[in-house]
């Protein structure tokens, strides 16, 4: 080995020496009890699973036995049971009462125990089996989808309520005082909001009047309350009833036209929005029930809201149509013109997207108001596409003909008011719906036939280019009959009807010919297909009337054949005796 060579491993050697110094050194002054991992004691591990406090509650007398508050669900249902009890200095044991004075917390805890249990009671709904049994309060998911599943944590929401345009939370925190165990306990900061949502939700005006008696709980409600809430429902269903009759009269006093076929079409949303408002103002300044009574009325009442404005949103788009229709189409028909047709189609069309947003808008409205569907939130999502798989099986005959309607408002194959020929049948398009059409037939029925269905079939559009129509009008007649007379008595006859158009384009031919009669056709427009119809009947009858009364000669007629006589070779002409007379030839040349 070269010197150079020595000289490098000893420098080698003794930096690997400096460096296991230095880090031993390093490790001896880390404090006892740290981890490797991020240097993290276990201290600092356990406080994130609980608040460290000196002292708890020295105000308070010591704990009784019912009091258990190892889980976030005993801690809360033993402060349940205690309060339903009116053991109010046992359940105050159930708050951290550490913003108190001591000397106020015993007096002070009750009360506010007291008024706590009566927000827990009338303003959320709350389903002690739905909080967490574990000490910790680990989120259990088997699946390990939840992001925080497993670990623990020390602060859970318990409700989350408003009051005087602000939102208070109520929230159970896990604390530990010295060695002791940790416990779960309403937060200060809670426990300081509990005067101002007692204002909100504590005991209506009404309840000072309820004899103590009728205050027992009987399931889930008190007494009083099954007795009240089906008052209360029968009062705003009255409500409900004379706002419904007080806007019929309305509707006959206002002036015929939109106003009033307006005010007669939301008699019935009109009073479910007045029995909605009417029972909220009750809610809010009158009488209050428990949260399981209050939650239910509340999203009825929402559901109500919703419906009420937008079915009156949806009345008011269809009056507007209404006198659209009536001021610029009038009959739906297809004497109007083309362009009028198309709007009217346009605003049928019109008409459904805003159906369609309506009830969008509506749907996210309720679903964004009922506190239900936020628990949902994630269990919706997740299975979205199994819901779009099973909606789109269940209702693939209903989307393919809403979007058969709009592929048909959209490309204008036919219009309202188009006279087309359907399945042998002449029929005026009256309305396209969304999976249905209606059409009227020419006798006044109606036919309502699925949007698929029709635009899977041929169809003929009789009014797609104009209302025009040309008819065809033919007669059979004796081959000596003279065509030019009956020509000029077509001409004549069809220059008198009011709807046939265009009398330059007035003709008549013979078409047909056979060894007994021949084929006079007449040609004429008319001005719509069922004028063309009644245009053609009117002429031809009057065109029979004339060969009958002038010419009956001209009528087709059988011809039998009594001699084999050929004028045309010079045959003498032989006369054939009619069928079933016996000849007597012998005798006469005898």
């Amino acid at each position: 080995m070269t010197g150079n060579g020595a000289w490098r491993l000893w420098s080698i050697l003794a930096v690997m020496a400096a460096a296991i110094v230095i880090s031993g050194a390093s490790l001896a002054q880390m404090p006892q009890g740290a981890v490797a991992n991020g240097g993290e004691s276990e201290s600092d591990s356990e406080e994130r699973e609980w608040f460290p406090l000196d002292t708890l509650n020295d105000g308070l007398d010591a704990t009784p036995d019912a009091v258990r508050r190892d889980t976030p669900r005993e801690s809360i249902r033993s402060f349940q049971q205690l309060t339903d009890q009116e053991e109010y200095i046992s359940a105050a044991h159930v708050l951290n009462l550490s913003e108190l004075d001591a000397a106020e917390q015993s007096q002070r805890g009750a009360e506010l125990a007291r008024q706590l249990a009566e927000i827990l009671r009338r303003g959320e709904w709350l389903d002690v089996s739905d909080l967490p049994g574990r000490q910790d309060a680990a989120i259990e998911d088997p699946s390990g989808q939840h992001p925080q599943a497993g670990e623990p944590r020390r602060n859970l929401e318990l409700a989350s309520l408003e009051a005087k345009g602000d939102t208070y939370d109520i929230r159970l925190a896990r604390y530990r005082v010295d060695e002791e165990d940790p416990i779960w306990l309403i937060t200060p900061d809670s426990v300081a909001s509990i005067p101002m949502l007692y204002e909100e939700y504590g005991p209506s005006l009404l309840e000072a009047y309820i004899p103590e008696r009728f205050k027992t709980s009987f399931g889930r409600l008190q007494i009083w309350e099954w007795i009240a809430i089906p008052v209360f429902l029968m009062l705003i269903g009255l409500v409900g009833w004379g706002v419904y009759g007080l806007v019929g009269l309305l509707s006959q006093w206002f002036p015929n036209g939109v106003p009033s076929i307006f005010a007669s079409r939301i008699r019935g949303p009109m009073a479910f929005l007045i029995m909605a408002f009417v029972a909220q103002s009750l809610l809010d300044y009158v009488v209050s029930f428990t949260a399981v009574a209050t939650t239910f009325i509340r999203i009825l009442l929402i559901i109500m809201i919703a419906w009420g404005v937008g079915t009156i949103a949806l009345r008011l788009v269809d009056t507007i149509l209404l006198k659209v229709t009536r001021r610029m189409v009038g009959e739906i028909d297809d004497t109007k013109p083309k362009d009028e047709r198309k709007l009217l189609t346009t605003l049928y069309a019109v008409r459904r997207i805003i159906i369609l947003i309506t009830v969008a808008a509506v749907s996210v409205y309720v679903l964004s108001q009922i506190p239900l569907f936020e628990t949902l939130g994630m269990s919706l999502l997740a299975s979205a596409s199994v819901l779009a798989v099973l909606v789109g099986i269940a209702g693939q005959a209903v989307l393919g003909n809403i979007l058969s309607s709009f592929q048909l408002s959209l490309a204008k194959p036919i219009r309202i008011g188009d006279l087309v020929m359907f399945e042998g049948q002449w029929c005026y398009v009256e309305g396209i719906f969304y999976t249905f059409i209606r059409l009227r037939s020419w006798d006044e029925r109606r036919l309502i036939v699925p949007v698929t269905y029709f635009v899977s079939k041929p169809f003929e559009n009789l009014s797609v280019k104009s209302a025009k129509m040309y008819r065809t009008l033919e007669l059979v007649v004796h081959l000596s009959a003279d065509t030019q007379v009956i020509r000029e008595k077509f001409l004549e006859y069809a220059k008198e009807e009011d709807n046939v158009v265009e009398h330059h384009r007035l003709c008549c031919y013979v078409t047909g010919q056979s060894e007994r009669a021949q084929t006079i056709s007449c040609y004429l427009m008319a001005s719509d297909p069922f004028a063309g119809w009644v245009a053609e009947m009117n002429i031809r009858e009057r065109l029979m009337a004339f060969i009958r009364d002038n010419h009956p000669e001209w009528w087709p007629r059988e011809v039998v054949v009594l001699s084999q006589h050929d004028i045309t070779k010079g045959d003498e002409p032989q006369v054939r005796p009619p069928s079933g007379v016996e000849s007597r030839g012998g005798e006469a040349s005898e």
